[in-house]
């Protein structure tokens, strides 16, 4: 069946396609076939390296996983919390009638956003030592949150500001002509329908935030999950590719379990709006496109909350 947008392949286009899927099977089949001889010509898939996790016994995990998981969701839910609200508030900000809030808030989410979060976790850790009493044991901790904050904070402020621009104008104007006030109009209209163009966004830089707490333990001495990884290669025998590809396979789990989880919350807010006439914005608005232009269009000056 052909459309105006897409023509039904023929004859030669079927054939070719499956030429071209046998063509890349046989060359993924390849390339698993010379992980896998390498790996064991290294001697790295030896039961041995592999019981610690998969022989039945919970000392790897009780002593050493288990432990750098917690560190690992104790400080991605902490910045999550912070960082959340925090970039709420400036990329609302960032929309302000007001110059001298607009501007120092443009300000600081451009400067932290331009910064490498490892390098602020680094100087996060040296402001704590040198002018706080947090003990040697926290302070990694409070290093990884403050960087994890800074950054990510910035990013999604950007990510606010760029959904709440990419609603049709006519929210806002409607918002205006029945008399609400600005801070009611983004309270009531345009953040509520934001929310669903930025979920996405938002999902993608919380995995963000729960990758980079890896940073931590390799620069920070930092007891989360991929240090425990570190230790445990080096207690169970020099089990590296193993060490890791557990751990891996946890980083796995938690990311896929946090954007089911977002995918599943999307659609059940979409059809919500649905069903009660909200205007939503298309389902491929593009959150990128959008960070990069001025506070102008849908939420124009006309529509700062502050």
């Amino acid at each position: 069946m052909s459309s105006v947008l897409y023509d039904a392949p023929g004859p030669g286009a079927k054939r070719r396609n499956i030429l071209y899927t046998v063509g890349f099977l046989v060359a993924f089949a390849a390339v698993v076939w010379w992980v896998y001889s390498a790996l064991s010509d290294k001697g790295q898939l030896e039961w041995v390296l592999w019981k610690p996790y998969l022989g039945g016994s919970t000392e790897a995990y009780s002593t050493y996983i288990w432990p750098g998981l917690q560190n690992t969701l104790k400080a991605a839910a902490l910045a999550m919390v912070i960082a959340l609200p925090l970039g709420a508030v400036f990329g609302i900000a960032r929309l302000s009638d007001h110059v001298w809030i607009r501007v120092p808030a443009a300000a600081v989410v451009e400067f932290f956003r331009a910064i490498p979060v490892l390098i602020l976790m680094i100087f996060g850790n040296a402001l704590y030592a040198d002018y706080t009493d947090i003990s040697s044991d926290d302070r990694p901790l409070f290093a990884v949150v403050t960087g994890l904050v800074l950054y990510n904070a910035s990013v999604l402020a950007e990510v606010v500001r760029a959904g709440i621009l990419s609603l049709p104008k006519g929210q806002s104007e409607a918002a205006m002509a029945i008399g609400l006030r600005k801070n009611q109009m983004m309270r009531l209209v345009l953040l509520p329908q934001a929310v669903t163009v930025m979920l996405p966004a938002i999902v993608s830089q919380l995995v963000v935030i729960v990758k980079d707490t890896a940073l931590g333990g390799a620069v920070l001495t930092f007891p989360e999950l991929l240090s425990a990884a570190n230790t445990m290669s080096g207690y169970y025998g020099a089990n590296t590719i193993a060490s890791f590809t557990i751990v891996a396979l946890i980083f796995l789990a938690l990311n896929f379990s946090l954007t089911s989880f977002a995918t599943w919350l999307e659609g059940r807010l979409r059809r919500g709006k649905k069903s009660t006439g909200a205007v939503l914005a298309p389902n491929d608005a593009s959150i990128e496109g959008t960070a990069g232009t001025g506070a102008g269009g849908a939420g124009g000056p006309g529509m700062g909350a502050l």
